[in-house]
């Protein structure tokens, strides 16, 4: 899809319904689905093609000017989609976080955990499958897959043809479960009205300091599986204040999706973000 990751689907993403497997919905858009399939500026040079001397400056050059253009459009389309949201009052927050953190499991639990507090919807996103999608269904909430193909994160666009699908109602509480993946998802903003970070146990307290990006531009930091503390090495206090010295202002709250442990300050987290006063990305 981009110069930032090298990812790419010249076929573009599917947006899918969990129920109509076979269908595969096409919308007319206000704005034109134009993803900037221009990875021969990243990659068609400095591979045994001759180039002299200041053939590599030139490639580095255009493309970080294809980075600029790629991530200018989608704030553009971001600040739409922005915008689109906050006219039907619906809060959206986006989740992301490496395969296997526990993004899923924390979402089928939320949801039957708030389902008395109003309506809910998922965006899915994942590579392929509709696997996601099909457990976030079984909990009865609205759902909408995003297949990426090659694309390792969600954009704005693909958000904003999911949003098309999935219809959401006024004053419904949105989670876009983004592509696993702690690099990509960092760079793309969506028009959500926050973003977490979901990191477990199993997979290190230095992680905030090999992903700082992400970290960065998250408003919280969840720490998963602390049911398996006692079987890994990891410290808690290590990892938030690792995740605090790149981003002095990230809360921070360890819980247990599978247990349920201290998911209470999570909602309670969501339920004083969903206050618009509270939020406003620049």
């Amino acid at each position: 899809m981009c110069a930032t990751c090298g990812c790419g689907d010249d076929a573009g993403p599917r947006i899918t319904m969990p129920h109509e497997h076979e269908h595969e919905h096409e919308h007319e858009h206000e704005h034109e689905h134009e993803h900037e399939h221009e990875h021969e500026h990243g990659h068609g040079h400095g591979h045994g093609h001759g180039h002299g001397g200041d053939a590599g400056g030139s490639e580095r050059t255009e493309t970080v000017t294809l980075e600029q253009r790629v991530l200018a459009k989608n704030d553009v389309l971001a600040e739409r989609n922005r915008g689109w949201l906050a006219g039907r009052g619906v809060t959206a927050f986006n989740v992301m976080s490496s395969p296997g953190a526990g993004k899923t499991t924390l979402l089928e639990r939320t949801i039957r955990e708030l389902s008395g507090s109003g309506p809910i919807a998922v965006i899915e996103g994942d590579q392929e499958t509709l696997l996601d999608a099909e457990r976030i269904r079984a909990t009865g909430c609205a759902v909408v897959q995003v297949n990426t193909g090659a694309g390792c994160h969600l954009d704005a666009q693909m958000m904003h043809d999911a949003l098309t699908a999935l219809d959401p109602e006024s004053g419904t509480l949105l989670f876009v479960e983004n592509v696993g993946n702690l690099v990509c998802p960092a760079l793309f903003d969506l028009g959500e009205r926050g973003r977490v970070v979901l990191i477990s146990t199993p997979e290190g307290t230095d992680k905030p300091l090999k992903y700082p990006h992400i970290f960065a531009v998250a408003d919280l930091v969840l720490v998963n599986k602390t049911d398996l503390l006692p079987y890994v090495d990891f410290d808690i206090e290590t990892c938030v204040r690792h995740a605090k010295s790149i981003n002095p202002r990230i809360e921070a709250i360890a819980v247990s999706a599978t247990t349920g442990e201290n998911l209470t300050a999570w909602f309670d987290w969501i339920v004083d973000h969903r206050r618009p006063e509270r939020h406003s990305r620049p």
